[in-house]
């Protein structure tokens, strides 16, 4: 599959022509926006890839860059970077950099930048093809955490509330939901309740996250029926692991 990079910068100089060569010897289609809001959004249609390419503009350019973080948060494209090092740090005032795929700083090396970009290409389009995971916790230090170590092998949508998980599944069909069991406001039971009401979201499995471990809480957990549960002090090899075992073998074999 031909991927396509739209390549955000003022204007198309020597830095942007080389790096527009190089992607294309490497099989990447390519697109040029100017660093407006309204340009991106016309040139971002049918793009995988997000490609700044940092300049003076970037100073005078905060909308561009929240928008930038918005569309790729809420498209899943992923989104790269270029600049130097005063212009990457204005960047992460507006974009956190763990948001980034990749940061490239001047002086760069556009054939490198190219060789990189296609892995992330490729990447992105398993992640694509592969399963679709929706993280519901309102703790946000775990919820990093655990999007952090399946982001890479499955496509990740993390929100901090079971009424933000609702809007989502209004228009959304994740392959699994991992639902915390303990939030305030709406509980995860409550939550799932709500989303089995729901006709369109009644199927998809669900497995709650609880940081109890005791026998009596986990039957609690498993007669409300979801598909399984994840121990929050589980390591980070066995969460994965298991998650991939449901998934290949669509069952739950950690009852007590």
């Amino acid at each position: 599959m031909i991927s396509t990079v739209l390549i955000v910068s003022s204007g198309f100089g020597f830095m942007a022509e080389a790096l527009d060569s190089n992607l294309k010897k490497h099989g990447f289609m390519t697109k040029f926006a100017e660093h407006k809001v309204r340009e991106i959004e016309e040139k971002k249609k049918d793009c995988d890839i997000i490609l700044l390419l940092a300049g003076d503009y970037i100073y005078n350019s905060p909308e561009t860059l929240v928008y930038l973080k918005d569309i790729t948060v809420d498209e899943e494209r992923p989104l790269c970077a270029i600049g130097h090092d005063e212009e990457l740090k204005e960047i992460f005032q507006y974009i956190p950099q763990d948001h980034f795929k990749k940061v490239f700083t001047r002086p760069f090396d556009a054939k490198y930048i190219a060789e990189e970009v296609k892995y992330i290409a490729k990447a992105a389009e398993e992640i694509k093809q592969g399963k679709r995971i929706l993280l519901v916790d309102d703790d946000p230090t775990f919820l990093k955490m655990l999007q952090g170590w399946l982001r890479d092998k499955y496509n990740i949508t993390a929100v901090k509330s079971g009424m933000q998980a609702i809007t989502y599944l209004a228009n959304h069909s994740p392959d699994l939901i991992l639902l915390d069991y303990d939030m305030p406001i709406t509980p995860g039971p409550q939550v799932m309740e709500m989303i089995r009401s729901e006709y369109s979201a009644k199927e998809i499995p669900i497995i709650f996250l609880t940081g109890k471990s005791d026998r009596e809480s986990i039957m609690r957990v498993m007669k409300l029926k979801p598909q399984g549960y994840l121990l929050k002090t589980m390591q980070r090899d066995d969460i994965v692991a298991t998650i991939d075992n449901y998934f290949q073998t669509h069952r739950w074999d950690n009852y007590f």
